[in-house]
């Protein structure tokens, strides 16, 4: 199921870069400059030492996103980026709600709801409860919705952004870095 929204899909931008001051800016200027909104971003260490993970999300088009890619990898210290659709990766976003306990307390309905959406009850004390969830956006905004139809019930709302891998064995930037360590050594022997 992808997303769209105005004719546009919305992509997973994957992007590796050495870990120096600076790149997130340098990294959403492109979008910028594309006119492309970010509606999520999550960046963190990778698995491969020294070189962080940006995990964007936009809307655009193929063309807009194969541009993006470009765009990002001529960046010095960016080492690979790549565009996904929803269906070429595995993504869990989190969410936490800051709830009124009298009005949880006053609803059963809204102990129900959280129950059938798998969120878990972490806290709670005489002013409010806290609420935290892990699934797809859908899910997070579903539940949110549902608290909401009770005035008063939601305190504080937040929701985090995609953590994804893909449904390859291994990350393109894998392969990327092994060619490019061969290319290296090629170059060391000659």
């Amino acid at each position: 199921m992808e997303q769209e929204k105005d004719n546009k899909t919305l992509y997973t931008f994957i992007i590796y870069t050495e870990n120096l001051p600076g790149l997130l800016s340098q990294i959403t200027a492109v979008f910028t400059r594309r006119q492309v909104n970010i509606e999520s971003l999550n960046v963190s260490a990778s698995s491969i030492k020294g070189v962080h993970k940006y995990t964007i999300t936009a809307f655009t088009d193929q063309e807009g996103a194969e541009m993006i890619v470009k765009q990002t990898e001529r960046k010095v210290d960016v080492v690979k980026a790549d565009y996904y659709l929803h269906n070429e990766v595995f993504l869990i976003e989190a969410a936490m709600f800051k709830l009124s306990t009298p009005i949880v307390l006053a609803h059963q309905e809204i102990s129900r709801q959280i129950r059938h959406s798998q969120a878990r009850i972490t806290e709670v004390n005489s002013t409010f409860c806290i609420v935290s969830m892990a699934g797809v956006t859908e899910q997070i905004l579903d539940l949110f919705r549902k608290l909401n139809e009770f005035p008063g019930c939601v305190l504080q709302y937040a929701r985090s952004g995609r953590i994804v891998v893909t449904r390859s064995c291994q990350e393109k930037v894998n392969a990327f870095l092994h060619e490019r360590g061969k290319a290296i050594d090629a170059e060391d022997n000659l």
